[in-house]
């Protein structure tokens, strides 16, 4: 397999991930249950207002926001091999180090859960606790980090874009070590109706590019990955998952939700990506989807990938699993595909069982020769993301 050339991309590595997902609480747990073509997607009720309906929880309760941040940056940073996890111990790993940590709904638990309180019962260091790049600074005060702090939203393409601007900090030479990805509690009375009265909540389940999906369940999570400089994690003799490579990034500019009938600028995200990292069509061993299993989204990235890529690159998609974390989707995409070209394993895509598209996808795990995964996002209002990962060569 061809791989990327060094005078078009600088190494930034991944020394650690952190996944949490309702899956399972560990990025170990995760694989194992998403290998299994197990899904976390459940009916549940958690708000007596509203009717029953499959949601991907980890508890009966929904997730609180910095709770999922804590659980992925602990587990990102112990997996990193850095430090004891503790601001004061880890001074020396994570002073300078960077921090890139994305959010789509960010506090809108909390947001709603204000509107009810009585006013005089609010204060404002409970408004201050929710600005949007809050999880940005809870994941800041974790590693003791003192490094730039971004905290990028995005729609649905947040996740990759976290990633893309925290390897962007190490290949400039803001830093040598960046913690980066994105979280997500979404499952709020407000997303739940309004995602609903938009006709894009699915009734029964979630079927990726299946004949008979029904649109996308809401699931809870988020990933938090250690990036560095190659030198630098080697200079440590850090174990590797992979390279992060360059991404292809656009927005359509034409609707306040839909994206471009045309397919344009995802299909220009997908080719400046490629031709970015060096990389031909036929250098990706597979792809893992970004698979809302609704009827739109799921119809345009099959035909953006047959026209770009052609039909047999094998296709992953964990959604049907996972649910859709919304903005830190795209964060989870890259642990996972990292997870899979450590393993050399490709992921199945659970939920489906009548594909409605003639492409080439994985049913069940199975081990394979991976090089190059390409991970794609597509965000409301027409954000396209796109990002090449690479086996780390020894």
């Amino acid at each position: 397999m061809k791989q990327p050339r060094n005078d078009v991309v600088n190494d930034v590595v991944v020394t650690g991930i952190g996944l949490t997902t309702a899956l399972g609480a560990t990025a170990t747990a995760t694989w194992h249950h998403l290998r299994a073509g197990e899904s976390a997607i459940a009916l549940r009720q958690p708000f007596a207002d509203l009717a029953a309906g499959p949601l991907a929880m980890a508890g009966k309760q929904p997730s609180q926001l910095d709770d999922i941040v804590r659980q992925t940056v602990q587990e990102a940073w112990q997996d990193a091999s850095l430090e004891k996890y503790s601001a004061t111990a880890n001074q020396g790993a994570a002073e300078h180090c960077g921090v890139v940590m994305g959010s789509s709904r960010s506090y809108l638990q909390r947001w709603e859960a204000m509107t009810v309180q009585p006013q005089d019962s609010r204060t404002p260091a409970d408004w201050l606790a929710t600005l949007p790049h809050g999880p940005a600074l809870v994941a800041a005060r974790l590693i003791g980090s003192q490094g730039p702090l971004l905290a990028p939203m995005a729609a649905c393409a947040t996740g990759i874009w976290a990633i893309a601007q925290a390897a962007d900090l190490i290949r400039q030479g803001h830093c040598d070590r960046v913690l980066a990805g994105a979280v997500e509690s979404p499952i709020t009375p407000l997303t739940l109706a309004g995602f609903q009265k938009m006709g894009a909540l699915a009734t029964t389940g979630c079927y990726p590019f299946d004949q008979g999906r029904e649109g996308f369940v809401l699931g809870e999570g988020g990933a938090a990955l250690v990036l560095e400089s190659a030198a630098i994690a080697a200079e440590r003799n850090a174990r590797v998952y992979g390279r992060i490579l360059s991404t292809g990034m656009t927005n359509d500019s034409h609707h306040v939700s839909s994206f471009d009938p045309s397919y344009a600028m995802g299909r220009r995200a997908l080719a400046h990506c490629l031709q970015r990292n060096g990389l031909r069509p036929q250098d990706i061993d597979a792809v893992h989807m970004h698979g809302t299993s609704t009827a739109q989204n799921d119809q345009m990235e099959a035909a953006l990938i047959e026209r770009s890529l052609g039909r047999q690159v094998p296709i992953m998609a964990s959604k049907g699993a996972t649910g859709h974390t919304l903005g830190a989707s795209g964060a989870l995409t890259v642990a996972l595909s990292l997870l899979s070209l450590q393993q050399q394993e490709l992921i199945p895509c659970v939920g489906l069982k009548q594909p409605d598209f003639n492409l080439n996808f994985v049913h069940h795990w199975q081990v394979a020769k991976l090089s190059n995964i390409l991970c794609l996002s597509f965000g409301f209002g027409g954000q396209n993301a796109a990002i090449a990962i690479s086996r780390a060569v020894s």
